[in-house]
């Protein structure tokens, strides 16, 4: 190799070495400038650096402010959301609240009666003495109402009712459904029930002198098909004269809850309002048996709008009713339409051509893909009919159900479907006991650190 070569060869790898060296720290110039230009919005190498130094220290104080400067999201959302003043102040229509106080001599007399009783109920044998239904009753008088006018504030009934009226319930309402003829569906405060419990007529009780009268209402909140802002009159009965619901004038009969599949749960709230005197409902009566939902559709906010004068609200209770299987037939049979279903159809998925031989595939999950869904329902319901015992309480999940470990060999896919079936996931969800509140599929913690 000759000399001449060697030394042209290296003079030409020098220069394009340089060459790309030039073009790169170019490219990083102009790469930094751009993002210079981005940022304060001209040109750095354009302007004097006095000049420069002034607008960037401007470009902080303006632009680029502490991180304590700005509100946080939590404050932003008070701010709008803060009520104003005048607009949404809530007012009390109820009855007025007793301005009682308790004195010294009071506190004495409790603080004597609670020691008192400290030794009377010390012994096993006496406690089993109380009865509950005066300790019910002393709770529903002393904080029982409050404790209800706070539940339904919660659910926002006072809301839907009234828009910024609300009142604290003074006369207690009890009331149930006859499920059959040796049990009862009872309403508590905002307790959930299925539609096939409250099919009947409730039997609604109270206290009340023999000459009060009463109006009784019941209204769904949730159920209207139309109108959101509008109710259904589930039950209309005024003029009652004390306790006695006989008594009074049907103004609309009751028509049994209809919550929509798919729409959740709605709110039926029993209002029980005070007359001064008695009131001519005519223009609201319905015809006897009412099935028009249209003449159903009601406004608790006008129909006391007009009649505030002689109504004042007293009791209140409520219950939410869910959809069951009772009511397809009620839609077909008595409201004469089809029912309404309120779900999210999704398109069937698309798959494949089955082949005998699929590469890379579970065993078990790639014939299930292919099976008719109702089969696999079918099975699954029968391994779990075979768990129940039709006079006994259905038994609850066990807490650790992938705590013993198969004691035979299987395959992985056995194992897989095994688990499944354990932890009620997947085509073994309806082995799951009965439950009206959803349940989440990742309830086993220690399957993810796994």
């Amino acid at each position: 190799m000759s000399a001449v070569y060697v030394a042209g060869s290296s003079i030409k790898s020098n220069i394009s070495k340089q060459f790309v060296k030039d073009i790169f720290l170019t490219q990083v110039r102009n790469v930094r400038r751009e993002r210079e230009s981005r940022w304060l919005g001209y040109h750095k190498s354009l302007i004097s650096g006095p000049v420069y130094l002034s607008r960037k220290e401007k470009y902080f104080k303006t632009v680029l402010k502490p991180l304590e400067e700005f509100t946080s999201l939590e404050e932003r959302l008070k701010e709008i959301n803060t009520p104003d003043p005048v607009l949404d102040e809530k007012i009390d229509i109820g009855f007025a609240k007793s301005n009682k106080r308790v004195t010294i001599k009071d506190r004495l007399r409790w603080r004597k009666e609670m020691k008192n009783n400290e030794n009377e109920y010390t012994d096993e044998n006496t406690i089993q003495k109380l009865d509950l239904a005066e300790v019910k009753k002393d709770w529903l008088e002393s904080e029982g109402l409050t404790a209800l006018k706070n539940i339904a504030d919660h659910y926002g009934i006072f809301t839907h009712l009234y828009h910024h009226g609300y009142f604290t319930p003074c006369v207690p309402l009890s009331v149930t459904y006859d499920y059959d003829d040796d049990y009862v569906s009872r309403v508590h405060n905002g307790n959930i029930l299925f539609a096939s419990d409250v099919s009947k007529l409730p039997n609604v009780s109270y206290k009340s002198k023999p000459d009060d009268l009463w109006t009784l209402v019941l209204t769904n909140l949730d159920g209207h098909l139309l109108d959101t802002n509008s109710e259904y009159l589930h039950w209309f009965v005024g003029n009652i004269k004390g306790n006695n619901l006989e008594s009074g004038e049907i103004i609309c009969d009751y028509l049994r809850p209809f919550p929509m599949r798919g729409s959740g749960y709605h709110r039926l709230v029993f209002v029980l309002y005070k007359q001064n005197k008695k009131i001519d409902f005519s223009l609201m009566k319905k015809s006897i048996p009412c099935v028009s939902l249209e003449q159903r559709t009601f406004k608790t906010f006008d129909f006391y709008k007009e009649h505030q004068d002689n109504l004042t609200p007293a009791g209140l209770a409520f219950y939410q009713c869910t959809w069951d299987e009772s009511l397809t037939h009620f839609f077909h049979n008595v409201l004469n339409m089809h029912e309404p279903i309120f779900e999210y159809m999704e398109k069937p998925l698309y798959y494949r051509p089955q082949v005998q031989f699929p590469h890379l595939q579970p065993f078990n999950l790639y014939l299930d893909r292919y099976r008719d869904p109702k089969e696999i329902k079918k099975e699954v319901l029968l391994k779990r009919l075979k768990t129940i015992e039709p006079f006994k309480e259905e038994p609850p999940m066990p807490k650790y159900p992938a705590l013993h470990k198969p004691e035979n060999y299987i395959f992985s896919w056995q194992k897989k479907d095994m688990l499944n079936e354990r932890l009620r996931l997947g085509k073994y969800r309806d082995l799951r006991p009965h439950s009206v509140y959803p349940q989440e599929d990742n309830q086993f913690s220690y399957l993810d650190k796994a």
